[in-house]
């Protein structure tokens, strides 16, 4: 257990957190979550002893041991990969150390075979014996195979060094695990083998992440950061997102009487307890679920942007066709004689390994790139918007403010060139008074990219292609653009990292292999990874 009493901090005149006091228990998964600059990460290096609070403290249950997601991918670089993990255990890496030290001395003396004994003895206590074992099954879990496991760190790829430094998390068992960001960089195998661990895991779990698949799977309870308070709600992500809408929406009906209300949180707990996993972690919501009251569920006061996209016309028969376009880039053949036709209310998520294979062809089918062979035709009733996965010339050396920067890519006529009409875009991703007039060049990464999402939504376009989306954007605006591609009433191409967002979005799936190969099938996306075999639910 973890007990937060009164804790407070402050960076300059800013109030972070204040008067914060929660329990976090064992057998709970706990979402910290939070617009982004609310201090999740900070908090959790509160709970880690990283950041001093300015008042109160973090109390840890005795005899309980703490591990942390480490985030410098290069702190163990002269280090082999299996020992790297086992430094998950900090006390079993140093009597593994001392013990070796003992036994390499040439003149061991009886006062070393005491001291070897009593190391011997807390070796066994901490199941030292298992420990290369454990390490082994945790890498393994995660995608990294043997012939990898006596490498040194720095001969990794960045990818596989995030894998191993998760494994260190998780290693020996730790009373309370504080994850941020565990999914970043993670494959879906590895993420549904990280989500399977925490769902068996027996401690306590605080984490941050900006994937809500992953939240729905393993959260117990959400900690919302908000307005410089922590407050703990019973469910997963969605739970409280729909909690949230619910109460708002109840806030307004003032109207109803109260027996509906309940009734209204009934049904909505219901349908949210008919959970299909039976882990111990579904089984404990449900049964903090049942003992809701309507006091218990708030409106949040979190601004979600608002993204809507409308096509001007109706897409014809024709839309695209892609015939045979191969490319190959630094001598990787990327694209290998990829051919696929795009019809009427297609919306296609392009997955695969390979990042710079999607771009690539984004790339082509927009024009900015030359494909060494093939071709590419669009429809003639065809106005297609394109978002980049890399927008730097769009903001670079850019001292426009917001709102003559989004003229730029605006209509000619009078009102479409008014500053009114602009604004009315940019207040739509939160861009209100004062904020329309910030210079462009100085935006953060999830400025950036709302401002790119209100130039598409100028366009009016009748296909729409994105290149990671979701990128650099809080819950709130992933949620937005969430909804507003599931209600567009057209043609979407697109590629994205989050699950839920592939899930509920796309209804065709196109798999661009290693060798530039494609797999094209029309099905949802948990349809097609249990189709291709790269999932167990």
């Amino acid at each position: 257990m973890i007990t937060v009493s009164n804790v407070s901090l402050r960076f300059g005149g800013r109030k972070l957190f204040e008067d914060v006091n929660i329990k976090f228990t064992p057998g709970n998964c706990y979402g910290v979550i939070g617009a982004n600059g609310a201090g999740k990460s900070t908090f959790l290096k509160i709970l880690s002893g990283d950041v001093e609070p300015n008042t109160g403290e973090v109390v840890i249950a005795p005899n309980t041991r703490m591990s942390v997601l480490n985030q410098d991918h290069y702190k163990y670089d002269e280090f082999p990969v299996l020992e790297t993990v086992i430094m998950g255990n900090e006390r079993l890496h140093t009597i593994m150390k001392e013990k070796d030290a003992l036994y390499a001395k040439p003149d061991f003396s009886d006062e070393d075979g005491i001291k070897a004994a009593e190391l011997e003895g807390e070796f066994a206590e901490l199941n030292g014996w298992e420990a290369e074992s454990e390490a082994s099954t945790l890498l393994q879990g995660l995608g990294i195979g043997t012939d990898a496991h006596y490498k040194l760190m720095s001969e990794l790829t960045g990818a596989e060094k995030v894998k191993v430094l998760l494994a260190q998390a998780l290693f020996g068992n730790p009373g309370i695990l504080i994850l941020d960001e565990p999914t970043n960089h993670l494959d879906i195998q590895s993420i549904n083998w990280l989500e399977d661990f925490l769902l068996r895991f027996e401690g306590t779990v605080i984490v941050v992440s900006h994937d809500r698949h992953f939240l729905n799977t393993v959260c117990t309870v959400m900690a919302d950061v908000d307005f410089g308070k922590i407050k703990l709600y019973v469910g997963n992500y969605d739970f409280w997102y729909e909690s949230s809408q619910l109460a708002l929406q109840m806030a307004k009906d003032q109207n109803k009487k109260k027996e509906e209300k309940i009734k209204e949180l009934q049904d909505f707990i219901a349908r949210f307890s008919a959970n299909a996993s039976k882990s111990k972690q579904a089984t404990s919501r449900k049964k903090l679920l049942d003992k809701i009251t309507l006091d218990d569920i708030q409106p949040s006061s979190r601004r979600y942007p608002f993204v809507g996209f409308k096509p001007e016309r109706e897409v014809g028969n024709e839309i695209l066709t892609v015939e045979g376009l191969t490319k190959t880039i630094d001598g990787v053949k990327v694209l290998d004689n990829v051919s696929f036709r795009v019809n009427k209310d297609d919306k296609i998520a392009f997955i695969g390994d390979n990042e710079i294979a999607i771009t690539t062809l984004f790339k082509i089918i927009n024009g900015e790139m030359e494909a060494d062979s093939g071709e590419y035709k669009w429809g003639i009733t065809i106005t297609n918007s394109y978002f980049p996965k890399d927008n730097t010339e769009f903001f670079e050396g850019c001292d426009l403010n917001l709102v003559d920067w989004l003229r730029q890519y605006a209509g000619k006529t009078v009102e479409e060139q008014s500053e009114s009409y602009l604004r009315g875009f940019l207040g739509r991703m939160l861009f209100s008074g004062e904020e329309a007039l910030k210079k462009a060049s100085v935006l953060s990464g999830g400025e950036k990219v709302r401002c790119m999402l209100s130039r598409m939504m100028l366009t009016n376009a009748n296909v729409l292609i994105l290149d990671q989306p979701t990128n650099h954007l809080d819950l709130e605006s992933i949620t937005a653009v969430n909804n507003g591609l599931k209600d567009y009433k057209s043609v979407v191409l697109f590629a994205s990292h989050d699950h839920q967002f592939i899930q509920t979005i796309a209804n065709r799936i196109i798999d661009i292999k290693e060798d530039g190969s494609i797999v094209d099938r029309t099905m949802t996306y948990d349809e097609y990874l249990e189709f291709s075999g790269k999932t167990s639910k």
